[in-house]
């Protein structure tokens, strides 16, 4: 096996790398992936095209068109006016200011990212669409930065997969629901025979398939953090060996 693999820390860094390209990259103009990252978004699989126009409202087309996600977690989300929403790996801030506009000015949503460049871009995008109740915080998914209890949904959009530690993501994602809270979001699952050429390449990694759960370890992981009602539901192909889909369970209320 690769020996970044093996490294957590060094999975992390390659995907900081690989996103803050992809943030230069929009910030310029160029295709939602920038230079480097043509792996992770593409065919109609990937990004802003997943969106239909009803999914819009509350976030600028500059972030659409920075989204690097696989599906559309703010349309299975079922927000309401004044909750707390959470966004793992918030990117340009699209699904943040589109749960903004949900959740009301009673409510607050807040992105969660680790690449400075991405933070940025998301603050800009933020302030274009006078979200006031929208906010962008770096930190780690592993690493939650909120206090236990916080919050009434998170969302992530394409992102779990690319953490080296899920189990850590997912008792983070315990910890700071409320009780009776929900998790609402898209990822990538593997299927259970991806072949380990696909599972050991770096690349592939940042580009969604390779760090990728199957739907019997995402359940286990799920039900090991302390969370119920799961429900997985596969959307659309995205690799020859993988497949995006909606990833729905909640914390039991007290």
């Amino acid at each position: 096996m690769n020996d970044q693999l093996k490294d957590k820390d060094a999975i992390r860094e390659v995907v900081r790398v690989r996103y803050a390209a992809a943030a230069r990259g929009a910030r310029a103009g160029a295709s939602c992936c920038g230079d480097g990252v043509e792996a992770s978004c593409g065919g109609g699989v990937f990004g802003d095209a997943l969106y239909d126009a009803d999914e819009l409202t509350g976030a600028p087309r500059e972030a659409l068109a920075a989204s690097l996600g696989c599906g559309v977690p703010t349309a299975v989300a079922d927000l309401h006016a004044g909750e707390t929403v959470l966004d793992l790996g918030s990117g340009a801030g699209a699904d943040v200011l589109i749960s903004a506009r949900r959740v009301g000015p009673a409510g607050r949503a807040i992105g969660l990212d680790m690449t400075d460049e991405m933070l940025a871009l998301a603050r800009e995008h933020a302030e274009s669409a006078g979200a006031a109740n929208a906010e962008f915080v770096k930190g780690h998914i592993e690493e939650i930065p909120l206090a236990d209890a916080s919050v009434d949904v998170v969302i992530s959009n394409c992102v779990i997969n690319l953490s080296a530690d899920k189990q850590a993501v997912l008792r983070e994602v315990a910890r700071v629901l409320r009780p009776g809270g929900r998790f609402a979001v898209s990822d990538v699952i593997a299927d259970p025979d991806m072949d380990e050429a696909t599972r050991r390449g770096m690349q592939q990694w940042t580009g969604c398939v390779a760090g990728a759960l199957t739907r019997a370890e995402f359940e286990s992981a799920l039900a090991t953090a302390g969370l119920v009602d799961v429900e997985i539901r596969e959307t659309h192909r995205v690799h020859e060996h993988a497949a995006a889909a909606i990833v729905r369970a909640s914390k039991p209320a007290a």
